[in-house]
């Protein structure tokens, strides 16, 4: 039989192949016609504004604080006017963001040299922040900052370090550790704290925040001394939470007896105190696993007057023989050893003093056991030893990763084309990951928000810890939220960031109002809408919780020098954790900073104030005030709650989803 050869099939398989391949172009380019269309409608789904698509801030970065490589300022755009982009401009705005990591930042804004002396201080203070920050920017930018944490991260021991069960200190050594004893992984339930000590004798009270005397009064005598669990690694750089805070006063409080004081603090935000005076808490009062709140000790002014004796025998005669019971001194005496106890139950922290219940206070909402991470005693008293037991080995992570939940669903929501009612700008510190968690779960859910009606972002400040500066990079890019204000943060120069809120609210959204608030106010947004529009709008407005004829304060936490501020008074101003102006007032604030002409106040929201009332010289201003904007805590019917932890936050969210603006006092 002859074999055919198989070369004669070869021309007939270049067919073949040649036809595949064209089909296969054919489908190619088919696709790429349908694709096209949708890359430029949506924009490559990035928000104008927000992040780049190569990963890059890019417009994060507030507009009026940038300039062009060649010098050349950028567009001011019409507050009042809506901006409707087409594709074709929205791809060229996404090519145009990829490309500003090589921006310079315009440090010229903070010459000084034609300011006041008493605002000269601080401007010069926001420029070295501006180029210490520009210098932070950079590095974190060229990505060296990512690929040395990388490298530190391989090279270090990823073995989990277990923390210890006990813990026991000498008086010496406590004191040594400025009478803090770290706890690394926390409390857990079952666990116990002991002190041994004993109260100093009591002495001439010279403080006058502690004893104001007046001409010819006696000093007071006073003994006391606080026992503290504090979250110590809550949040960098600031001061820990107090979780609980327990202060036996055995002389100089204000009653003239032996008391026992309790209660939490939260940014300087102090709860409700838990009294405790020799009276034993009543029958239908809550109690803490069982146990009473506050236990009943020998009062001077019940136990040798004569109305006591009389009921005391009257009683005798008319009731029948009860069991005997035994009332104890106050638990604390100057010069006298003392042994308290402190244990963490299932509701609560009990303290026991020499084997007695004492006191008990209930868990508040917003810390956990393992939140308190250190014990802190001062004031008059001697410590001898300290010994904590029955700690847990581990410690969730305090990192970042901790609080940042990297899911879509608490993305920022596309802006889309249409008017932007209100803008709400909140500030917040490069290590507030919590905080900021926190709002985007709970009140940036609302529709408002999540259809583009109302547009919120974080403002945040660079940090001088590169690895902060990393992981809120990394968070800006996932979440799309963040507005980085490129200098290295200062609290006295917050006022920056309200700066930047404006530009941001004017140029890049084009809302109608603008408000600033805190990352640890929670907001209903819709009230904020309905307030703002209460106002005729044609009318400039100023909304918040106004203080009128404030003076300034020349000592304490808030003193401000002569220099700073030589007038008495300060300018009509909204307290800063919440408050609303309209879009006029915002321009011409972005347009004085743009002309060097803003002055800067170290508290932002007095500055406002103060621009408000400039503003106000040209063109009439409705000033609206309302206590509702809450400065401390939280009232019933909010519009505002300040100081919220971020449990707070979720609870108030859960509350306002059933109808109800009820508050969550406890921490």
């Amino acid at each position: 039989m002859k074999r055919v050869k198989v070369e004669s099939f070869l021309p007939l398989t270049r067919i073949t192949l040649i036809q595949a391949l064209m089909a296969l172009l054919l489908v190619y380019l088919l696709f790429m016609s349908l694709e096209i269309p949708l890359i430029f409608k949506t924009g490559y789904g990035y928000e104008y504004g927000s992040v780049s698509g190569d990963g890059s801030l890019g417009y994060a970065l507030p507009r009026s604080l940038l300039v062009d490589n060649d010098g050349a300022a950028r567009t001011v755009f019409d507050p009042h006017k809506v901006v409707h982009r087409s594709p074709e401009r929205r791809m060229r705005e996404t090519k145009r963001v990829k490309r500003l990591s090589g921006l310079l930042f315009n440090e010229t804004i903070f010459d000084a040299s034609d300011i006041a002396d008493e605002f000269s201080v601080l401007h010069k203070a926001a420029k070295e922040a501006w180029l210490a920050g520009k210098k932070l920017w950079e590095e974190l930018e060229s990505g060296k900052v990512q690929a040395n944490l990388i490298n530190n991260s391989n090279t270090a021991d990823n073995r989990t370090e277990r923390c210890p069960v006990s813990i026991a200190l000498s008086g010496a050594v406590f004191s040594a550790r400025n009478r803090i004893i770290e706890l690394p992984c926390g409390l857990t339930l079952g666990s116990h704290i002991t002190v041994v000590g004993s109260p100093r004798w009591a002495h001439q009270e010279k403080d006058p925040k502690i004893a104001s005397l007046k001409e010819g009064e006696e000093a007071l005598m006073v003994s006391q001394f606080m026992m503290e669990l504090q979250g110590l690694k809550t949040v960098d750089g600031e001061e820990p939470p107090r979780i609980l805070h327990f202060n036996p006063r055995l002389k100089g409080d204000w009653s003239g007896k032996p008391v026992i004081e309790q209660n939490t603090c939260y940014r300087m935000q102090w709860g409700i105190p838990l009294r405790c005076e020799g009276w034993s808490s009543q029958a239908d009062e809550e109690t803490v696993d069982g146990l009473v709140k506050c236990e009943k000790w020998l009062r001077d002014d019940d136990a040798n007057s004569e109305d006591s004796k009389a009921t005391w025998w009257l009683n005798r005669l008319i009731r029948p023989k009860r069991k005997t019971q035994f009332t104890w001194p106050f638990p604390f005496a100057e010069g006298k050893l003392f042994v308290l106890t402190l244990s963490a139950g299932l509701e609560g922290y009990h303290i026991n003093v020499d084997g007695r219940h004492i006191t008990s206070f209930p868990y508040h909402t917003g810390f956990v056991l393992e939140d308190a991470t250190g014990l802190y005693l001062n004031g008059d008293v001697d410590v001898h030893s300290v010994f904590a037991a029955s700690l847990p080995s581990s410690h969730p992570s305090v990192a970042p990763q901790q609080h940042l939940e990297m899911f879509r669903k608490w993305q920022a929501p596309i802006l889309l084309d249409g008017k932007v009612e209100l803008f709400i700008g909140i500030i917040s510190a490069g290590n507030h990951f919590a905080e900021r968690m926190a709002v985007r779960k709970t009140w940036m859910q609302h529709n408002l928000i999540r259809y583009s009606k109302v547009v919120a972002r974080f403002f945040v400040a660079l940090s001088g810890r590169k690895e902060i500066n990393a992981q809120l990079k990394k968070e800006a890019d996932y979440f799309g939220d963040i507005v980085i204000v490129p200098y290295v943060d200062n609290y006295d120069l917050v006022v920056l960031k309200t700066v930047a809120i404006c530009e941001y609210g004017v140029h890049t959204v084009a809302a109608k109002y603008i408000m600033k608030c805190d990352d640890d106010t929670f907001v209903r947004v819709e009230v904020m809408l309905q307030e703002a529009k209460k106002v005729p709008r044609d009318r400039s407005l100023y909304i918040g919780n106004i203080n009128f004829y404030h003076r300034v304060f020349r000592s304490g936490k808030w003193a401000v020098t002569y220099e700073e501020w030589p007038e008495e008074e300060y300018p009509p101003y909204a307290n800063g954790p919440g408050y609303i102006i309209s879009s006029d007032i915002a321009q011409f604030i972005v347009a004085e900073f743009q002309s060097h002409k803003l002055r800067l106040f170290k508290m932002e929201d007095v500055s406002m104030g103060m621009w408000v009332e400039n503003f106000n010289s040209s063109k009439p201003v409705e000033y609206v005030h309302s206590f509702m904007f809450c400065q401390y805590g939280c009232t019933e019917d909010y519009y505002t709650a300040h100081y919220q932890s971020p449990r707070q936050m979720i609870c108030l969210w859960e509350k306002l989803q059933q109808g109800k603006p009820h508050c969550c006092n406890v921490r």
